[in-house]
């Protein structure tokens, strides 16, 4: 380290300590942030189970000795965020506008940030941690971009019964500076003075120590360009990001704004499913053939791990042999003797079966979605008969996921309708927010016979009931242009009797048109 930011360091920290610095150990400890720390311990702890890194198994051998070991873990809160995000969102949900001009910019926007994928992606996360958020914002090109937020980086300032109204986001940058990690935290603040009044607040944090967040410094330090402080007056109505978190209560505090996630409630049996695969492949590695043989037999030339052989002790067993186990003893007693011992396959087998329906029923999946049931394939309409508890769960979520994108198409629209955000100074957008109806259609998978529903909607094609443009659109996924075409070539293929090209012939015995 330099002698003059030696220098720099140690005034910052003085500069602290006599509180003309700003100085955080947490971000929970600025007064504008009012949440229970408690609740990013929690969702501190579900990561840990989300990205698999837990402790590892301490056991005490044969000998007496404590040892540990990886736990050899199934890690099923990825497996079940992984299935319930699938289900919920997929690449095949689509958003319209009435107004048609709004639907091709929110579509464009969409189609941009390649959103139908990363939010079954970060929906995934969501869904173990127990939130996430979102904020639109605008690039060096002038192109709205969507920025993401997991639940330990989203910190709500100010809330109601029904949404949250002003936030922080926090994004973590490590730098290398001679030859030491540094540890920068940019704070982003979103809060209303009144209804009128937005503010967007920039401020940077430098430590040394991951787990703190350190002393203010300057933006310029690695934000050139981000300006320390927004303020908007009668230009944003609605807040410029969207929160969702899970449906249910979060029972772990009450107070709290911030859903919880699929560990917070299944953490007991999900450690009794990881012990229990644990132990199970632990016994298999330790069942492995195991012969016992004198002492004697593995030792030709005297010396139990000598590389020479002589004629009158050649090797008996082939060097890459790890079967036979030599023991001392009296020669004339000792005999071959196989150790292998046998593995309880089945009685594991069923005791990470009969958890695995417990985890399903904790975090609400119909049973027999992890655990082995024995069946085969299933027709469409048996999964949805049989799926009817994560059928359930999927509908709650969904309601979630609708008032997630209102909010957030809400915030693209405000983030587009303020010319200061663009290098020209012009707005992409015009209109009011407020009069914005946003359509959602999700695509029903699994849940949805498709080949009964095709059947039913062209029943009511034919009645006259539903048109042929819609009933195109539905069932095979083409959007209006490209249903349009197919009509139109349809009617192009159909016989003009008005012409005469296919008349009946009028006697019977000619064939002539």
């Amino acid at each position: 380290m330099s002698l003059i930011q030696q220098i720099k360091d140690w005034f910052r920290k003085g500069g602290a300590k006599l509180g003309m610095v700003k100085s955080l150990t947490n971000i929970t400890d600025d007064n504008r942030v009012s949440i229970d720390p408690m609740e990013y311990e929690r969702i501190k702890l579900a990561k840990l189970y989300y990205k698999d890194d837990l402790p590892k198994v301490k056991y005490r051998n044969s000998y007496g000795e404590y040892r540990q070991r990886p736990l050899s873990s199934l890690n099923v809160t990825k497996l079940a965020s992984k299935k319930l995000a699938s289900i919920i969102f997929n690449e095949q949900c689509s958003l319209s506008l009435e107004d048609e001009t709004t639907n091709e910019f929110i579509n464009e926007v969409v189609q941009d940030n390649k959103f139908n994928m990363r939010f079954e992606q970060c929906l995934e996360t969501a869904i173990a941690l127990g939130g996430l958020a979102a904020r639109p914002y605008v690039d060096d090109n002038d192109v709205i971009r969507i920025a993401w937020a997991n639940a330990d980086q989203f910190y709500p300032l100010r809330n109601n019964t029904d949404d949250i109204s002003e936030c922080a986001f926090a994004s973590r940058t490590v730098k290398t500076e001679n030859d030491r990690n540094v540890y920068y935290t940019l704070l982003e603040f979103h809060e209303w003075d009144d209804a009128k009044t937005y503010h967007i607040t920039n401020e940077l944090y430098r430590s040394y120590q991951s787990d703190v967040i350190g002393e203010q410094v300057a933006l310029e330090t690695l934000y050139p360009n981000l300006a320390p402080e927004l303020t908007f007056t009668d230009v944003i109505t609605k807040p410029l990001f969207a929160y969702f978190r899970t449906p249910g209560a979060n029972n772990k505090n009450l107070d709290s704004p911030l859903g919880v996630g699929i560990v917070d409630n299944s953490r007991n049996v999900i450690d009794a499913i990881n012990r229990t695969h644990d132990m199970f492949v632990h016994e298999v590695r330790m069942g492995k053939r195991r012969i016992a043989v004198p002492a004697e037999m593995l030792k030709p030339t005297g010396n139990l791990y000598g590389d020479e052989v002589d004629d009158a002790h050649p090797v008996l067993f082939d060097k890459d042999e790890d079967v036979y186990q030599g023991m001392y003893g009296d020669t004339d007693k000792l005999s071959v003797t196989d150790l292998t011992s046998d593995i309880r396959s089945t009685q594991f087998k069923e005791s990470i079966d009969y958890f695995l329906r417990e985890f399903e029923q904790q975090i609400g999946f119909s049973s027999g979605t992890f655990s082995y049931d024995g069946q085969g394939v299933k027709t469409a309409t048996e999964v949805v008969s049989e799926n009817s508890t994560t059928y359930q769960t999927r509908s709650s979520y969904l309601t979630q996921v609708e008032l997630f994108l209102n909010q957030l198409v809400d915030a693209i629209l405000e983030v587009a309708s303020v010319g200061q955000f663009f290098s020209d100074g012009k707005p992409r957008w015009t209109g009011n927010v407020a009069d914005v109806e946003l359509s959602i259609h999700f695509d029903d998978g699994v849940f949805i016979d498709k080949d009964k529903q095709r059947a039913d909607e062209m029943q009511l094609v034919a009645a006259g009931i539903m048109p042929k443009l819609e009933y195109l659109k539905r069932n095979f996924g083409l959007s209006e242009e490209d249903a349009q075409k197919w009509l139109a070539q349809v009617n192009n293929e159909q016989p003009d009797f008005s012409q005469g090209s296919f008349q009946e012939p009028i006697d019977g015995d000619s064939n002539e048109v």
